[in-house]
């Protein structure tokens, strides 16, 4: 499981990569998670929206075609459901039924940039080396 020793921290942000996941279904996802408004174009292959969660707004940047066939979805606030980007994957996977991957944790100097958490539909998940995973 990535990062134990931060378990209680809350991420200043959040990011996720979605491997072909319908547009209609993140909206739904982000309007019931979030109260979110349905994603709309902000440049190519870029949508975007606004989410509300404990008080807060959560700026929302969905980018399309991002890497590999992912979309990146990233979450702009300390305020949202999830305290890690691996809480939000595991979320994202299990109601959107895809693949979604995301870092190990928190980034530091150093750290190997390939190393990334993936977590599939049918709730499996483990470190795996992205680009190179072969996936």
């Amino acid at each position: 499981m990535p990062d134990s020793h931060d378990s209680q921290l809350h991420y200043p942000d959040i990011e996720v990569y979605l491997r072909q996941a319908p547009l209609a279904a993140i909206d739904a996802w982000l309007g019931e998670t979030l109260d979110a408004a349905p994603l709309r174009e902000a440049g190519r292959n870029k949508w975007q929206t606004r989410g509300h969660y404990d008080g807060q707004v959560v700026p929302v940047l969905l980018v399309e075609k991002a890497a590999d066939g992912f979309a990146s979805l990233w979450f702009d606030s300390d305020r949202t459901p999830w305290p890690r980007d691996c809480d939000c994957a595991r979320d994202a996977a299990a109601r959107l039924g895809c693949e979604v991957r995301c870092s190990l944790g928190g980034w530091q100097p150093g750290d190997d940039p390939d190393r990334f958490w993936q977590v599939l539909p049918d709730g499996s998940e483990g470190a795996i080396d992205w680009p190179d995973s072969g996936q």
